[in-house]
């Protein structure tokens, strides 16, 4: 309590003052962000409100600019350390319309947009910047779609890749049915008959991803692209392990959830493996990208159970589908689980060894002194040799001509 003499040496009155003007201070900040919340990492703005969205990632810790570079922070960190995207490159981007595709076009225009000015800014302009092709599957021919709705897509898929700044995208739109060879009779007829046998619906789902799998290899084999980017995230990998637990393809799941699925003569690259589908929607939101969603179809197929029961998982706790994935991400990948290792010298060093760095090491524990104790375990490093053959349907690796090559030190 202040004495509020004007002869007082223990100067109480300016500790008074000092004190209120704090408390003023406090309070101007508090009105400022409306509860006293700042973003985690700038310390100065206000984060994300999280009332109309779903809980889950980090939307409610950042503020719209710490957001967003957290967000592409990812991305291009999956990309780097992966070797996913090199300079000499064609890349295809797989692009379905939804929040995910959407945001993984994106960046993968961000990143060639800034290759581009640094090239334009160089001198000897050694290295070159990558090209970026745009891919849409249509599904129509297995899902019930009217041709007027199927109009309305393709002209917003049109538009939204002609809006990207330069370089210039080609976008590739594709009907599921041409995968049948040239020449054949009515393609459509034939897929049409093709699913109207599979009785079950998880397996016409399962041969309709195939299918559009086959078209995404298609298109990027006629048009010289060497790496297909799929904005598959997180939570689409968590009801994958869930599925295909459930399915019985368990041997496969380690290949089906890395970063990198290089079976196919085009390697899958997933660069928003480590992205929820809450962030990658509300970065749509605040940065007004346009989405096209299809219409829904109801399924009552094992993909869709398990997609809606981790999404209940989710709601309850946030890091449901985090450590799904992370604990499936303990099993050991192939050793096609990384991008081929490329010896052409023109390709930069540094790719070079981000390749080599990156090759995948699984172990083979096996008992070192069995008579002595069975606690003692040694660890032996394996590499799969090159000639593991694969299932021409599933894709995966047939576990009878697997060979294993043991390396002894």
């Amino acid at each position: 309590m202040a004495c509020n003499g004007s002869n007082c040496q223990a100067n109480c009155h300016r500790d008074e003052d000092e004190r209120a003007a704090r408390s003023d201070d406090v309070s101007s900040t508090a009105a400022v962000d409306g509860s006293g919340a700042v973003c985690v990492k700038c310390k100065a703005n206000e984060p994300i409100p999280t009332a109309a969205i779903s809980r889950g990632g980090e939307v409610g810790r950042f503020c719209a600019d710490c957001f967003r570079s957290n967000l592409f922070a990812k991305f291009r960190h999956a990309v780097t350390s992966n070797a996913m995207i090199s300079p000499a490159d064609n890349v295809l981007v797989a692009f379905s319309g939804g929040h995910a595709s959407r945001v993984a076009l994106q960046f993968v225009h961000d990143m060639q947009y800034k290759a581009q000015k640094n090239f334009d800014a160089s001198r000897d302009r050694s290295l070159p910047v990558f090209g970026v092709g745009v891919a849409f599957i249509d599904e129509s021919t297995g899902y019930p779609i009217t041709s007027s709705e199927m109009d309305r897509v393709l002209g917003d898929m049109k538009l939204m890749v002609s809006q990207l700044s330069p370089p210039t995208k080609e976008l590739h739109i594709f009907p599921v049915h041409s995968v049948y060879s040239e020449g054949s009779r009515d393609s459509r007829e034939r897929l049409k008959e093709l699913l109207d046998r599979v009785s079950d619906a998880t397996g016409k789902e399962d041969l309709l991803v195939h299918l559009r799998m086959l078209s995404l290899q298609k298109i990027a084999s006629d048009n010289g692209y060497n790496r297909i980017v799929l904005g598959s995230c997180i939570s689409r990998f968590a009801s994958h392990v869930l599925s295909a637990t459930v399915k019985g393809q368990g041997y496969s799941l380690p290949a089906d959830i890395q970063y990198v699925d290089a079976r196919w003569g085009v390697p899958l690259v997933f660069p928003l493996r480590d992205c929820l589908a809450q962030e990658l929607s509300m970065l749509c939101h605040l940065d007004g990208l346009k989405t096209v969603e299809l219409p829904n179809v109801p399924c009552s197929s094992i993909n869709s159970l398990v997609s809606s029961f981790v999404a209940l998982l989710q709601e309850e706790n946030p890091s449901r589908e985090c450590t799904i994935v992370r604990t499936a991400g303990k099993l050991t990948p192939f050793h096609f689980n990384r991008i081929p290792e490329i010896n052409d010298c023109n390709v930069p060093l540094a790719t070079r060894r981000r390749q080599k760095s990156n090759q995948p090491l699984m172990f083979l524990v096996l008992p070192a002194v069995q008579v002595v104790s069975s606690k003692y375990f040694l660890r032996i490093p394996l590499i799969w040799s090159s000639s593991v053959h694969f299932c021409p349907r599933h894709c995966f690796p047939e576990r009878s001509k697997a060979i294993i090559m043991i390396l002894a030190h």
